[in-house]
């Protein structure tokens, strides 16, 4: 067994990249982030999916991005764009997120002598975030040599994106074929107070979009 460090949001995406890092045999070490996000239920997610899908270790760190905000994820004066409103990169990308939780992690990894770290970012079925896309992804794995013990020893670190050409239902299929519970997933970005998601989001639009094209019933509580 080779130790990973795999990026674990709560949502549908993050499940099934920790799943496939299970099934390639890689004992898990889950990263969360509690960070200001209004839509914070998915910690309750994350980790009822890290127990189920038997992370070797879960850990959620805090950080407070809503000390300069900048996104509708971050502060509560900026709207949640409901699905199709946005053009361009919408309201709710947060400011380098994937470049903060990327550097978290790979410190981590380096304590853990791990050289696998997941993500499940997509360039396919997302948001237009550019911090999901494949030239963010690569250059980061030269940042991590380059930052780290690694460059004096002559080895990088690989990045995986299992997920980033795959659509929405390609990833639902290959989930439930690895037996991820979506049930304990949450994807919205304006849930209610008793955690239901509403439906509208772009994130909830792809939801919904996927289960109907993969043909998998979809077990999310939406408040419509």
């Amino acid at each position: 067994m080779k130790n990973a460090v795999v990026l674990l949001s709560g949502g549908l995406d993050s499940a099934t990249v920790l799943a496939i890092a299970k099934k390639a045999n890689f004992d898990c070490y889950a990263l969360s982030f509690d960070y200001g996000q209004r839509h914070s239920c998915e910690l309750e997610s994350a980790k009822k999916i890290a127990r189920q899908l038997g992370a070797k270790r879960h850990n959620i760190v805090k950080i407070d991005l809503r000390l300069w905000g900048g996104s509708a994820l971050t502060d509560d004066a900026i709207a949640i764009p409901e699905a199709g409103e946005s053009q361009g990169i919408p309201a709710t990308y947060v400011p380098a997120r994937n470049l903060i939780f990327l550097s978290f992690a790979t410190a981590w990894a380096e304590t853990l002598k791990a050289r696998d770290i997941f993500i499940g970012v997509n360039s396919v079925d997302y948001s237009g975030y550019p911090d999901c896309r494949p030239a963010f992804i690569e250059s980061f794995r030269e940042t991590a040599r380059l930052g780290t013990c690694a460059v004096d020893e002559n080895w990088s670190y690989n990045i995986n994106a299992p997920l980033q050409a795959m659509s929405k239902a390609e990833i639902i299929r290959i989930g439930t074929q690895l037996e991820v519970d979506y049930a304990l997933t949450t994807s919205c970005y304006n849930p209610d107070s008793a955690g239901r998601s509403c439906g509208k989001c772009d994130s909830c639009a792809l939801r919904i979009a996927g289960f109907r094209e993969a043909g998998v019933p979809d077990p999310t509580c939406y408040a419509l």
